[in-house]
């Protein structure tokens, strides 16, 4: 009884030791984030709750049904898209060769040999005559090793490992997200351009006819020779600005190619920048849900994950390392007689070694992986600031975008009014060309300032839209 007794204490102090785990287990960092987000007090923007914009696909987001195709075609295709899947990959066989150093491994294998020799070497045989003599023998063989994990070594790099895989998954899906934002952005940008050059056409159009008229006013002594000269010089600056616009419409579309994983070609329009739907109110909820719905985020908490296990990986190399051996299989000098049950052997063995000088490299790793752990620490704090920081950011351009988009709009309207205006008072007499020249020339630019703030309007939804964690799903 009392040696039971023993033999019990003794096995369930070995389960013990097993069982434990050198180094600190994950705790997550209390992080201190603001009950709302700064900038959210306008009537656009609800603050708090539980509801996000984004909570939406992106596909609601986007209400161009061009822009909807764009994003599922890069979201297939897309080549960082495809590298980062291929990452998520390799993070699941790294995670896999970890795990795999928990168990014991076992080889099998085995062997035969034949020798026989001439006939000048044999032997006499009783009655005289000579034999050749034939050896053959062998068999089969089995071995195992296992290096006992006491301290937790391999249990806490396959911890490690598995957070790197989750960590590389956030990448992906952090990805995915930059994915959908820049070809957001691209097509935003390439359809401003659109509009510029349009205006710039009917700019043009409309500066030839004044020409005309100007032409025909002098032509008949109502004009001046200089009045000529300007109307051609404002004709001139407009469709000077022709091939810049073409250009970079060029190279909009080439970046949206690549974007879209084909090769550099035209890109499919739909709805003007202008025209593009923009949500009446934007719910934003509430900072503290950014940490489980920012990928960034998430994929910086992994990596703290696992620089904290790999304390415990550096802290177990000061223990002793226990390893079990093992070695069995049959041999016999007659191959026919290796299963008889008489040819058979086993080893088995135990070892144990412990680190006595190393001139301080398990001191340092360990020093190191604590070093480390603290820079993963302070990185998930910086993405969670940078975060609340993007959110602010894209809350201020949202609201005060949309009141520029409002005054240049009304700034148009008041511009080719004045356009219109200073033509029929040159027309009649009552004013110089300068008038004109003066008044289309800001019509011009009024009109391509439109454009660009139709733009940014149209990129600040999906700057809010990300730096609230959407586009991911």
């Amino acid at each position: 009884m009392k040696k039971t007794l023993q033999s019990t204490t003794l096995l369930a102090g070995l389960l013990l030791i097993v069982g434990c785990k050198a180094g600190p287990n994950y705790k997550r960092p209390t992080v201190s984030t603001p009950a709302d987000f700064r900038g959210a007090l306008a009537p656009e923007i609800a603050a708090g709750g539980t509801t996000t914009i984004a909570d939406q696909q992106w596909t609601s987001i986007f209400g161009d049904p061009a822009l909807q195709s764009l994003v599922k075609e890069a979201l297939d295709n897309n080549l960082d898209l495809k590298i980062a899947a291929e990452r998520v990959l390799e993070a699941q066989s790294q995670l896999g060769i970890a795990r795999s150093q928990q168990y014991p491994s076992v080889s099998a294998g085995g062997s035969y040999s034949a020798l026989q020799l001439p006939a000048s070497f044999a032997t006499k045989n009783s009655d005289g005559s000579k034999s050749a003599t034939f050896f053959d023998g062998g068999g089969p063989s089995a071995s195992a090793a296992w290096n006992l994990d006491f301290w937790g070594l391999y249990r806490r790099q396959s911890e490690a490992a598995r957070a790197d895989l989750l960590a590389t998954g956030w990448a992906q899906r952090a990805t995915r997200v930059a994915i959908v934002e820049d070809v957001a952005e691209a097509y935003f940008q390439l359809r401003s351009l659109d509009a510029q050059l349009e205006i710039t056409n009917k700019t043009i159009g409309a500066r030839t006819d004044s020409l005309k008229l100007v032409v025909t006013l002098q032509k008949y002594g109502a004009g001046s020779l200089a009045d000529t000269r300007q109307a051609e010089e404002l004709l001139h600056a407009a469709e000077a600005n022709l091939p810049e616009l073409r250009r970079q419409i060029a190279l909009q579309e080439n970046i949206l190619s690549l974007l879209l994983g084909r090769n550099p070609g035209d890109v499919t329009r739909g709805l003007s920048v202008g025209e593009q739907p923009h949500p009446a109110q934007v719910p934003v909820g509430v900072p503290s849900e950014l940490l489980e719905r920012r990928p960034d985020i998430q994929q910086a908490e992994q990596r703290l994950i696992a620089a904290n296990a790999r304390i415990g990986v550096a802290k177990a190399q000061f223990f002793p390392n226990i390893s079990l051996s093992s070695l069995g299989g049959a041999a016999s000098s007659q191959l026919q007689s290796v299963l008889s049950g008489k040819s058979t052997y086993w080893y088995a063995a135990a070892s144990l070694s412990e680190p006595v000088f190393d001139g301080g490299r398990i001191r340092s790793n360990y020093h190191l992986s604590q070093q480390q752990q603290q820079e993963m620490l302070l990185e998930y704090r910086k993405t969670i600031l940078n975060a609340l920081k993007d959110v602010s950011s894209s809350l201020a351009s949202y609201r005060e975008v949309r009141e520029r988009r409002s005054s240049k709009a009304q700034q148009v309207e008041s511009a080719t009014d004045a356009v219109r205006l200073a033509r029929i008072r040159y027309s009649g007499g009552d004013t110089s060309y300068l008038e004109v020249l003066t008044t289309d020339t800001d019509l011009y630019e009024a009109q391509l300032s439109l454009s660009q703030a139709q733009e940014v309007e149209a990129l600040s939804i999906v700057q809010l839209y990300v730096a609230l964690g959407g586009g991911w799903k």
